[in-house]
């Protein structure tokens, strides 16, 4: 089979398109024939040599977290069959410590994530596949494991309910564009930021409210200071301080990311007098991407994919990702 691996941990000229012997499951394990897998930020670190994962004598190394596709060997004692439509969790968990025991399961001890969806085929779990119904494709489909999960657990992080008024810095991507669309799901006001004034239109069908600008005063303006009840913040870096500054007095910030920076650049004496709170949120639970799953089913949400690449232009997706002019996801389809 093919696979689009990472030989050169240089960015996306680090991308090529290898043959591999066609991968064989072993116990618990179904073999899928990949339809659609979207790419993430976390690939794109691992790709740039900017993860502590991976490392040269890993090589070649197929990365992907989110393949959806077509069981074709399920094993027998499996929920699943040959021919199923599946979404994979990319959750990996040791089962037996007490964060496992306890949940939610995202707190494992060894929580680690699936790698290998970016190929023709794909061996995983069976246990952590899930049926996709026939009105969500399978691009659509693929853009739900990481996105939109970590989105979604990070609005219930925020206990965020009807009412709430809810502020995305960097709207337009993955996570906060997933996280504007679910915001709207619960009954929040929504505002999202962007930088682009060629993506604000688009941003506008999906936000109540939209601010275009990087700077930290047009953007405080902008969204209104100490009026969020929540901020979701996969930027990190001066969106830390940004969102304690939105933020009401007792208000939730989350932080799942560190796309503009690797501290959480904070002033502090704003921050305890707020009384406000950080936390810290990575991905979600298998439950949850079940229910995210059937509300775009219903319609409640459609995942929004920017553009679909084949298996060959991985490299050019991962590019496209750098130039952080997509809008929605982009996904690879094998």
């Amino acid at each position: 089979m093919h696979a689009a691996a990472f030989t050169d941990l240089v960015g996306p000229d680090g991308v090529d398109l290898i043959e591999q012997p066609d991968p064989t499951p072993g116990d618990g394990e179904a073999l899928v024939d990949v339809k659609a897998c979207s790419l993430n930020r976390h690939d794109l670190w691992i790709l740039d040599g900017d993860s502590a994962m991976i490392r040269g004598e890993s090589l070649p190394f197929v990365s992907g977290l989110d393949p959806a596709g077509v069981v074709r060997a399920a094993p027998a004692d499996s929920d699943i069959e040959t021919g199923d439509r599946v979404l994979l969790c990319p959750n990996q968990t040791c089962g037996t410590c007490d964060r496992c025991r306890e949940g939610p399961e995202n707190t494992c001890e060894a929580f680690s994530l699936y790698h290998g969806g970016f190929a023709e085929q794909a061996v995983a779990p069976a246990h952590r596949l899930i049926p996709l119904p026939e009105s969500l494709s399978f691009a659509a489909a693929s853009a739900l494991p990481t996105a939109y999960l970590t989105a979604w657990h990070m609005l219930g992080k925020a206990d965020v309910t009807a009412g709430d008024r809810v502020f995305v810095p960097g709207a337009t991507g993955g996570v906060g564009l997933a996280g504007i669309q679910l915001g709207n799901v619960l009954g929040a006001t929504t505002v999202g930021t962007t930088t682009s004034e060629s993506k604000a239109d688009r941003l506008a069908q999906f936000a109540d409210e939209v601010v275009v600008g990087s700077d930290e005063e047009i953007l405080v303006d902008g969204a209104g200071e100490s009026s969020a009840d929540a901020a979701l913040n996969h930027l990190s870096g001066p969106f830390t301080d940004i969102c304690g500054r939105v933020l009401r007095t007792g208000g939730t910030q989350v932080v799942c990311g560190r796309t503009a920076g690797a501290t959480l650049d904070q002033h502090a004496a704003p921050f305890f007098l707020a009384q406000q709170a950080i936390l810290g949120s990575t991905m979600g639970t298998q439950p949850e991407l079940e229910r995210l799953v059937s509300l775009a089913a219903e319609g409640r949400f459609e995942p929004l994919v920017d553009a679909t690449y084949p298996l060959a232009e991985t490299g050019a997706a991962f590019a496209d990702m750098k130039t952080r002019d997509a809008f929605g996801k982009l996904v690879v389809t094998p």
